[in-house]
């Protein structure tokens, strides 16, 4: 199975040239290190930044240059750096092509939770709720099962939702998923190794799948 830069790597070739991308905290961040050769593509973050690089290596850090998880970051040349409503106002606007965001689940209905487990402290519920209602296309990075083993993608979400019906791609440490307009996960990809019946009994929704499912291609 893919480890959390798998994840990202794979997610990575599901981005077009000319996109205007923004990720999400947590392992959407990673993506940014995995953009294809000879892609052009511009990187958001809601908290006011057009044109985000890879990660600085250790040493080239600059505190005053992080991403909407407050990651220290880098910019990239001919990037801009505006405010939060210049920013919200991009993403209300649908002028982001694609979003990819972290989960705690998703139903299979498509609906997602990701802003809150209850009794924990939340800082604020961030730009999600904004990104899910505007997005006209998001894929969710996210572990498949979590860390008692229980599955994540479920019948329906047991945490307070982001979102309703607007997730359509899932990319785990385990497969690509697509969510189906009528309902329901549908196997796209296996992880490298991977079996179909391992991805079945790790997922608590209705999963569908053929007869031959591929494994994923990374490189």
């Amino acid at each position: 199975m893919l480890d959390k830069n798998g994840i990202a790597k794979r997610i990575a070739k599901e981005i077009k040239d000319g996109y205007y991308v923004n990720l999400g905290i947590g392992i959407p961040t990673l993506v940014a290190n995995y953009i294809p050769t000879g892609i052009n593509v511009v990187l958001q973050s809601e908290n006011g930044l057009l044109g985000m690089g890879p990660f600085p290596f250790e040493g080239e850090e600059d505190p005053d240059l992080i991403n909407a998880g407050k990651q220290t970051i880098t910019t990239l040349a001919g990037s801009s750096i505006f405010d939060s409503a210049m920013s919200f106002g991009m993403i209300r606007a649908q002028k982001i092509d694609l979003t990819i965001l972290g989960a705690m689940e998703v139903s299979e209905n498509g609906d997602i939770a990701n802003w809150k487990i209850p009794g924990k402290m939340v800082k604020g519920m961030g730009g999600a709720m904004d990104l899910v209602a505007s997005a006209k296309n998001i894929i969710v990075a996210m572990q498949h099962v979590n860390k008692a083993g229980e599955s994540k993608l479920l019948p329906s979400c047991t945490l307070p939702l982001t979102g309703v019906r607007c997730i359509k791609k899932i990319v785990t440490e385990l497969a690509v998923l697509d969510v189906l307009p009528e309902g329901g996960f549908k196997l796209i990809e296996r992880a490298p190794g991977v079996s179909v019946d391992f991805i079945s009994n790790a997922t608590s929704g209705k999963l569908y799948a053929d007869d031959d499912v591929p494994e994923m291609l990374l490189d």
